[in-house]
């Protein structure tokens, strides 16, 4: 979509637009990109390089101090567009994958800074354009969660089958690391992996090694063919913004338990096919993220109580496991209508301590 005056709308219309990068031959028409297809509020885009990126390429600057101003930097008001795209297949029946598109207004802010452990929280304030042109009404979505941890030798990794444990590092491995663990919209664990920040002359990127994950939402509602996502992550630092970068493959991990450190292949593994991300975070200027942070000042008291089990089980390093009761419910839908209660003002307020109990006793089990 053609912006102007540094202005363009929050979402897209998929109609309208071209896709340079697909199945270039593949003629079906239920290969249209998937997701969220929906057209959002007006943004202003911000015009020039945004103060976290100068801050970057300032002088005499120690790698640390570079390495945390690029983390920060990540902080912010984004426009955000995810695009994923699963590139091949590697088993005969294999067929051409509607690509997987959405985007959103999102509000990141750091929770804690400790110098060397950074926590950023990212809330989405959502507008859609309806049929007749209006806005609907602006609602707030608690988003995922990055913490980032200065030359970390313990990994909260996942294992397979709802399951994480931890993976010890040596000293020698970890020297100018810093490790990202990745949160779900329910504080629950999703990923942790480690990397360097390389940085030069407009640049700043983190790699992450070979990391487990599990199937992300947009894939847990379509596929059921694989359990697990083997792949790195990259974050880099831009003028105006940042990005994340993905190349994944999409394993049966048949042997879960026999995980290989750092989360490399298992030769008896199945690959079923790889897959890139590409997830842009653009700086916008004048987005009311008010609700963002009314949400957040309701909100703050359960989610560090929520923060603070799970530091506890993580730090233990016990391997545990999440699990679905025999109605059904599992713990983010729990979780969520928890969050609800604390954000209305309908309700009346529970014990945030007492509730969080009841949660994680139902849904977490630690097995040792």
């Amino acid at each position: 979509m053609a912006e102007e005056d540094a202005t363009s709308l929050g979402g897209h219309n998929s109609s309208t637009l071209r896709y340079m990068f697909s199945w270039k031959f593949a003629d079906d028409s239920n290969l249209a990109p998937r997701g969220g297809t929906t057209i959002g509020a007006p943004v202003k885009l911000t015009a020039i390089p945004t103060q976290s990126w100068k801050s970057l390429q300032e002088n005499e600057l120690s790698k640390f101090e570079k390495d945390r101003r690029a983390i920060l930097a990540m902080a912010g008001d984004y426009r955000a567009s995810f695009d994923f795209l699963e590139t091949l297949g590697f088993y005969p029946e294999h067929e051409a994958i509607a690509p997987y598109q959405s985007w959103a207004t999102e509000y990141i802010f750091v929770v804690e800074d400790n110098k060397d452990f950074i926590s950023l929280q990212h809330i989405l304030v959502m507008q859609m354009q309806q049929e007749d042109g209006a806005l609907s009404k602006p609602y707030v979505v608690k988003h995922w969660r990055q913490d980032w941890s200065y030359e970390d030798r313990y990994l909260n990794v996942f294992l397979g089958r709802d399951t994480w444990g931890r993976e010890t590092l040596k000293r020698s491995e970890i020297k100018g690391t810093w490790s990202q663990a990745v949160f779900q919209i329910d504080d629950s664990p999703r990923y942790d992996s480690v990397g360097k920040w390389i940085h030069a002359k407009g640049y700043s990127s983190w790699m992450s090694a070979q990391t487990w994950r599990p199937l992300p939402r947009r894939e847990k509602s379509v596929r059921d063919d694989y359990d697990v996502l083997i792949g790195t992550n990259r974050h880099t630092i831009t003028l105006k913004g940042w990005s994340h970068e993905q190349d994944n493959l999409k394993v049966v991990a048949t042997s879960p338990s026999e995980r290989s450190i750092r989360g490399s292949l298992n030769p008896d593994y199945i690959v079923r096919g790889r897959e890139i991300g590409l997830n842009r975070y653009d700086s916008i200027e004048e987005f009311d993220f008010s609700l963002a942070i009314d949400y957040w000042s309701a909100t703050k008291g359960f989610w560090k109580v929520i923060r603070d089990k799970w530091h506890k089980i993580i730090n233990s390093g016990k391997t545990y496991k999440l699990v679905e009761t025999s109605d059904g419910s599992f713990l983010m839908g729990a979780m969520m209508a928890a969050d609800q209660i604390f954000h209305s003002e309908e309700h009346s307020r529970p014990d945030e301590t007492d509730l969080a109990n009841q949660l994680f006793e139902k849904f977490v089990k630690i097995q040792g």
